[in-house]
């Protein structure tokens, strides 16, 4: 879907891992190689990686590619919102490791749990594509808003007609986790990992998607230090992609 959305902004490569990588972050395998092949999907090139979505930009940005303008990363099935999901997720681990090489990056994901929920959805996907190439060619024109590192957006997986991008924080968690412990059939002792919803702070990225139903926009940095000076965030740069992404949502509006 990304590839379709912005395949005429530029010379566009895609790269991803060969099997879903849920819950990587910012993984890279270290003892064991990596490989990549070539495939025609859907008639145009795609490259296919052992590794996780970190180990992929590696590949992508060292190996495949000449140079990286911009890396885009998604679109997840699953939305990543909050920092205990942000933290985990290997859309989000993608983008850092962009952001680490100096690539500006964007992370999309949208609050669905199936393929079949994302693809032929027409109103989703016509709100994906809005949003995709404006952000895209906005950083392509602008470069990335100073101060920030990386755009993660998340969408709601149903399109109510007056939505809009909203710019949020990160929620700090969005899941009470617990341990589901078991017994398998030889007496030994097997775990799963599961969490519950928890309710949304306001205000939050969590809470525009869930409770909302419109876009969240959280602009990310790499810095995670408690001590020193802080970037300052250019906000005027971020309200100004809020308000072209907002325009082009109303005018899809106007012309259905």
């Amino acid at each position: 879907m990304l590839y379709d959305y912005v395949k005429d902004l530029g010379d566009v490569y895609v790269v991803a891992p060969e099997t879903p990588k849920s819950a990587s972050g910012l993984g890279i395998t270290l003892h064991k190689p990596l490989r990549f092949y070539t495939m025609d999907l859907c008639g145009f090139r795609v490259y296919a990686t052992s590794g996780t979505p970190s180990d992929t930009i590696y590949l992508a940005a060292l190996e495949i590619m000449d140079r990286v303008d911009l890396v885009l990363s998604g679109i997840n099935i699953g939305d990543n919102t909050s920092l205990q999901v942000i933290l985990s997720s290997g859309t989000l681990g993608a983008a850092f490791q962009a952001a680490l090489l100096g690539v500006p990056a964007i992370a999309y994901s949208v609050d669905v749990s199936r393929e079949d929920e994302l693809v032929g959805n027409e109103d989703l996907d016509e709100v994906l594509r809005v949003v995709v190439r404006e952000s895209a060619r906005f950083v392509i024109e602008r470069g990335m808003p100073g101060g920030v590192d990386v755009l993660s957006f998340n969408f709601p997986g149903k399109v109510k007609q007056d939505i809009e991008v909203k710019l949020v924080r990160a929620s700090k968690l969005k899941f009470a986790e617990q341990v589901d412990a078991r017994v398998d059939p030889r007496g030994g002792k097997y775990y799963w990992l599961f969490g519950s919803l928890i309710e949304p702070e306001e205000g939050t990225d969590t809470y525009v998607v869930h409770k909302e139903g419109n876009i969240a926009l959280t602009p990310l940095t790499l810095d995670m230090n408690a001590i020193g000076p802080k970037p300052r965030i250019d906000e005027n740069a971020i309200n100004e992609l809020i308000s072209r992404l907002n325009t082009s949502l109303s005018l899809r509006k106007t012309l259905k």
